[in-house]
């Protein structure tokens, strides 16, 4: 099988990629700046906005993983006017590309930010609650995708990730996962900055379990009313940042809470186990003090 993975050198594209390596796939890899080579693997270095080349990319492609996005909530709250064009644009660009080519899957990496101050645990019907241009313009991604199964027939499947951490994450920046800042910050000898009370909680998924849930949505053999919706990817607990600290160190200090974050995240994943037979593998507190 042949997979396209846009964002494949970040951090969550980049152990999807190896995934599908490992189970015998040919992968396009498509990011905007350079990166490693593996073997059995086509590297394209360039703009998903970029209809000719993305269309060119996925000449004989099975599955496309979308995943390269505007990410980072300060540089969207910064300039909202880049964070549609790559989140939007680039998203409307590969479906057509993919819809041209006739792609057989076209899985979409989405936001629980989509959730906003929902009340939790946070199920795939409440209504959308976005707090910033990021959660914004991912939100209108998935109406995109929604709109290209339901006018065109192109197979859909819209994962809105939790807070993944694992190998590769990021450990630096304003709004970097907290599991990357404070290993970092613990490997550095440095105290944990926890952000306002630290009483905000958050629902933790390893990256493994998120990109098997990429490869368990392409694959899957499920009728057509599976495809077009939205899939909430996360573990079912949530812990508050403090407690999150606790397990690390206890060399801590505080700092100003950051604009355009929601208080609580907390996923229900009914829907994705009963769909495609999905749930996590790895346990937070097991990977901390592995």
């Amino acid at each position: 099988m042949k997979s396209l993975v846009t964002g494949s050198a970040g951090f969550i594209g980049s152990n999807l990629v190896k995934a599908l390596l490992d189970i015998g796939h040919t992968v396009v890899c498509v990011d905007n700046k350079s990166f490693d080579t593996h073997n059995n693997s086509i590297n394209i270095c360039g703009d998903i906005r970029d209809y000719t080349l993305m269309s060119s990319a996925m000449k004989g492609v099975d599955y496309v993983f979308h995943l390269a996005a505007e990410s980072k909530i300060g540089t969207c709250v910064e300039n909202p006017i880049q964070a549609a064009s790559t989140n939007e644009l680039g998203t409307c660009t590969l479906l057509q590309a993919a819809r041209e080519n006739r792609v057989s899957r076209f899985i979409y990496s989405s936001t629980s930010a989509a959730y906003g101050n929902n009340p939790f645990p946070n199920v795939e019907t409440q209504p959308d609650d976005c707090l910033n241009p990021y959660s914004v313009s991912k939100v209108n991604g998935e109406k995109w995708c929604k709109t290209y199964t339901d006018l065109y027939g192109l197979k859909t499947v819209i994962l809105r990730y939790f807070n993944v951490y694992g190998p590769g994450q990021p450990t630096s920046g304003q709004y970097a996962p907290v599991m990357g800042i404070f290993t970092r910050q613990r490997d550095a000898g440095e105290p944990l900055t926890i952000v306002g009370d630290g009483e905000q909680r958050r629902d933790f998924v390893h990256v493994s379990d998120v990109a098997r849930a990429n490869i368990m949505a392409a694959i899957s053999t499920q009728d057509d009313e599976c495809y077009g919706q939205v899939y909430n990817v996360g573990s079912g607990v949530n812990y508050s940042v403090n407690e999150i600290a606790a397990m690390i160190s206890d060399n801590t200090t505080n700092i100003p809470v950051r604009p355009g974050e929601c208080r609580v995240t907390l996923a229900n994943c009914d829907k994705i186990k009963k769909t495609f037979g999905w749930s996590p593998d790895i346990k937070l507190q097991d990977w901390i003090v592995r």
